[in-house]
């Protein structure tokens, strides 16, 4: 078996090797083999990392591997690592197959001792140069591989700088920084228990375990963990010989665009420092300059700079960030990768790549993500305005909103009915706040995750929505909050909540609209932004095979889902529509004694369910509208049962008698549950309780009667929940297909309308085969599926103890925001591949809130099904998604 290579030369490589050599080690080979001015060197592979911190310690033969390409560099540069006269330094570098700025370790002017530093005074002519290079490799050295606290060094060098009456390093001279150095030497003997190493192999070999172990450190691990970067890919080593910014005036280091990052403009965009190393640049040590002055500082080497931006640009058909460093007039490239840029520049720059014949529209969307989407969707504060930080919680929903704090739905309804612009704060919401939640710019909460009833609903109307802010303590009855510092927030005072950051502010923040949503809603806007979102959605629709679909529950919210671009509705919740004044008739069907009594109950709200989907069906004329029958146990239509029994046990206290609390206390008594969300509900609410799933049928088939009638085309799809048997489906749907066919008759008109259900529990995803037998279609609750598959609560878990599994790597991210793809997914596409075998036509969706997720819409596309719902505002996030994973699998298979 050969031998594992783990080092290779920079000329060995390419930019298609990033798995291989890092995003670092695969562009820095690319530039050297398009013989741009790039420092020789090596790079150390991932491999070699993934087997050091799997071995924990170097694999055999990397130290051999090393000294060979050590000894190429030093033949290449004349020079020997450390040598006494003419000394080669090097630098130590991290480089990921993914970018991650300033996670991981660097190491500069690796090879400087107390002895190699005279040789580098007298070579360069500069004793100050050398000095200045020597106390950086110790403040480095000291604080990334020996892990000495790096205030350490900058107290000492301030100390030094203060002495001098200072605050620039360049007013230091050479007997200056020779002080520095003695210094720094000292504390890390102090500090460390030995002598900084004077032997540079091992210097080198020390900056290279410290990069390896660096790929482990906390903040790499959070990085990667918002980033979504796999954990197991380790980084790259690239060792490199050093070139100088430093030497003086005539040197310098820099860092450039090819493209404005934030706007996506062309020009000259970077910053250049003279006499400095490229850490100083980031440091912000002393001020940089831009591009154009650095024009009038060295002519020669701003125009060679801008001569290879626009070759780097070219070659990589993208926006290139470069780093630079003049060393005496004399121009070195130091990396260039393809630049993080901002949402609008991402979509501004792929249209005008496309404009100028660098790309096709196929990879234009390609370019660009749902997340980046999303972000232009939601209004954001005015990052220049000064603000007052109160707390912080959970970014739930989106968006910047603007108000004055209210604590109860009535009063959020009254203010914003009266044209006030509020903030519903509660401890947690409840389906009864919801018309509070419809009224308010936002929500805040103290308690509850991202998936949490707040959270879900706010991103489904599109509100912004901030939950969990645990240093909150509201008080609803005194209807206000205390913030731990002791501040108080009454209602009335105006506060402002970033549901992208999840920070609330004191006051008002200044808001920034956006142009996207004003686009997508049909306003016809003369904005470069907007119609480069336009030409990307237009192209990724015309690509896209998986149809999009919205969940909604009011007419409102369908016409909106419709004008951005939703092709129907995968889920309609019918439970919202007992809620407020319905409640009363809720009581009334529950604690009815007779089923003459439910058999009234259900006549009364009859016809109020018909307006409601009347009213929804002519919003999405022409379009499926799913329907799910009432999922939610009953207790949530009712009084809780300990404030009922508390309000009842007051009152016969006083010797008063309400006997419509005590009838009601007895049949919230009767229908109370431990576990209410594994109980009565859904399916077994429709066997226990057969009229109300007969009346919602009946509803849902007269109101597509009465658009019949009114010459529309209702596509009605009625979805029965929580089925995890076929018997169970099959019990309701012969009392559906009754419904139908009377009003049918009744009416004499033929209703084509599809009975499914929803598989939401793993029993049904097994048994899907036998469950099709009776089923039209098939649609996933993800959200449920999710709970049952893990066990979770996700009210619960989010907030307890995700973090800790967060911590250990068990979670990348939360299975509720993104699709557990080996687990429930699994299930997911079992379930599909099940149902298909016995009905081959059976449609199959997704409406659960992963409908919406960017990398769960690939899967579901990848698995086959015919459509994702999702909330309003994340449809046009789904529908860029669902393009970008057909032409995804298009150019991975013509690669």
């Amino acid at each position: 078996m050969p031998l594992m290579t783990w080092v290779y030369d920079f000329a060995e490589g390419s930019k298609d090797q990033k798995d291989l050599l890092g995003g670092k080690g695969a562009n820095l080979a690319e530039m050297t083999n398009l013989g741009l001015p790039v420092p020789p060197g090596f790079t150390i592979s991932t491999e070699t990392c993934r087997a050091y911190l799997s071995e924990g310690g170097e694999p055999d033969g990397l130290a051999d591997e090393v000294t060979e390409h050590l000894a190429a560099l030093e033949e290449a540069m004349g020079k020997k690592l450390g040598d006494a006269d003419d000394p080669l330094l090097v630098s130590v570098r991290s480089g990921a197959k993914f970018s991650m700025p300033g996670m991981m370790e660097t190491v500069l002017n690796v090879g400087l001792n107390d002895t190699s530093v005279g040789g580098l005074a007298a070579r360069s002519e500069s004793d100050r140069f050398a000095q200045d290079s020597y106390r950086r490799l110790l403040q480095m050295f000291g604080g990334t591989v020996l892990h000495v606290d790096s205030e350490l060094f900058s107290e000492a060098l301030d100390e030094v700088k203060k002495a001098k009456g200072t605050d620039n390093d360049l007013d230091l001279d050479a007997d200056d920084l020779r002080e520095v150095v003695e210094t720094f030497k000292s504390i890390i003997k102090t500090e460390t228990g030995r002598d900084f190493p004077q032997d540079p192999r091992e210097q080198m070999d020390l900056a290279i375990r410290a990069v390896f172990d660096s790929w482990n450190t906390d903040r790499a691990r959070l990085y990667r963990r918002q980033e979504r970067i796999p954990e197991d890919l380790g980084t790259a080593v690239n060792v490199q010989a050093m070139v100088f910014g430093n030497f003086g005036m005539d040197s310098g280091s820099g860092v450039a665009f090819t493209r404005d990052p934030a706007s996506g403009a062309q020009g000259e965009y970077g910053d250049y420092l003279q006499n400095a190393q490229g850490e100083d640049v980031v440091a912000g040590i002393r001020n940089t300059v831009s591009l154009a002055d650095m024009a009038e500082i060295d002519r020669k080497s701003h125009d060679d700079l801008m001569t290879i931006m626009t070759r780097l640009e070219r070659h990589y058909r993208d926006m290139c960030d470069i780093e630079f460093t003049v060393e005496r007039g004399k121009l070195w490239m130091l990396q260039t990768r393809v630049g993080k840029r901002t949402p609008e520049a991402a979509f501004r720059i792929a249209v005008h790549m496309v404009d100028e014949g660098m790309i096709q529209m196929d990879e234009a969307v390609l370019r660009v993500t749902g997340d980046q989407l999303a972000q232009l969707m939601f209004p954001r504060f005015d990052e220049s305005a000064d603000r007052t930080l109160l707390a912080k919680g959970m970014n739930a929903s989106p968006g910047a909103a603007v108000g004055k704090a209210v604590f109860d739905s009535d009063t959020a309804v009254e203010w914003a009915g009266r044209g006030e612009d509020v903030i519903l704060v509660r401890k947690e919401t409840n389906p009864d706040d919801l018309r509070g939640m419809v009224a308010a710019r936002g929500i805040l909460t103290s308690r509850g995750g991202k998936t949490s009833h707040a959270a879900v609903v706010a991103r489904g109307m599109g509100r912004t929505c901030v939950c969990g802010a645990e240093s909150l303590d509201v008080d609803t009855k005194a209807k206000e909050f205390r913030v731990r510092d002791g501040e108080t927030i009454r209602e009335g005072d105006v506060i402002s909540i970033d549901g992208t950051t999840g920070e609330v502010f004191a006051g008002s923040v200044p808001v920034a609209d956006s142009v996207v949503v004003r686009h997508f809603e049909g306003e016809k806007i003369d904005d470069d932004l907007a119609q480069a979102v336009a030409r990307i959605m237009a192209h990724a629709d015309g690509a896209r095979r998986l149809r999009v679909r919205t969940n909604a529950d009011t007419p409102d919210d369908a016409a909106r889902a419709r004008r951005f671009g939703a092709q129907g509705i995968g889920l309609c919740r019918t439970e919202h529509m007992f809620l407020g004044e319905r409640r009363a008739l809720v009581e009334k069907l529950i604690v009815a004694e007779d089923e003459a009594g439910v058999e009234a109950a259900l006549d009364e709200l009859l016809p109020l369910q018909k307006q409601d989907f009347t009213e929804i069906l002519e919003a999405m004329d022409g379009l499926p509208v799913t329907i799910r029958l009432l999922d939610p146990p009953l207790h949530e239509f009712l009084p809780d049962l300990t404030e009922l029994s508390v309000e009842v046990a007051v009152a016969e206290e006083r010797g008063e008698v309400d006997e419509h609390a005590q009838r009601l206390l007895t049949h919230v008594r009767r229908l109370h549950e431990q576990n209410p969300m594994l109980g009565l509900r859904g399916v077994r609410l429709g066997i226990q309780i057969p009229g109300l799933f007969r009346m919602q049928a009946r509803s849902i088939a007269e109101a597509a009667a009465d658009r019949k009638a009114a010459h529309g085309t209702p596509r009605p799809e009625i979805m029965v929940p929580l089925v995890a048997s076929v018997r169970e489906l099959e019990i309701v749907r012969a009392e559906i297909d009754q419904q139908i066919a009377e009003v049918e008759e009744e009416r004499g008109v033929k209703l084509d309308i599809a009975i499914g259900t929803m598989i939401e529990l793993p029993r049904a995803a097994f048994l899907a085969n036998r469950i099709a037998k009776s089923a039209d279609f098939f649609s996933f609750g993800t959200n449920d599926l999710t709970q049952m598959a893990w066990g979770f609560s996700r009210d619960d878990v989010e907030a307890s103890f995700f973090s800790r599994y967060f911590e250990h790597g068990i979670f990348d991210v939360s299975p509720f925001e993104s699709l557990d793809q080996l687990g429930v997914g699994g299930m997911v596409e079992m379930g599909t591949k099940k149902g298909r075998k016995t009905k081959s036509d059976l449609k199959v969706g997704v409406c659960g809130e992963h409908g919406g997720d960017p990398l769960s819409v690939h899967f579901f596309d990848e698995v086959g099904l015919n459509y994702v719902s999702c909330s309003p505002f994340r449809v046009p996030v789904a529908r860029l998604e669902a393009g970008r994973s057909v032409l995804g699998k298009r150019d991975s298979e013509e690669r």
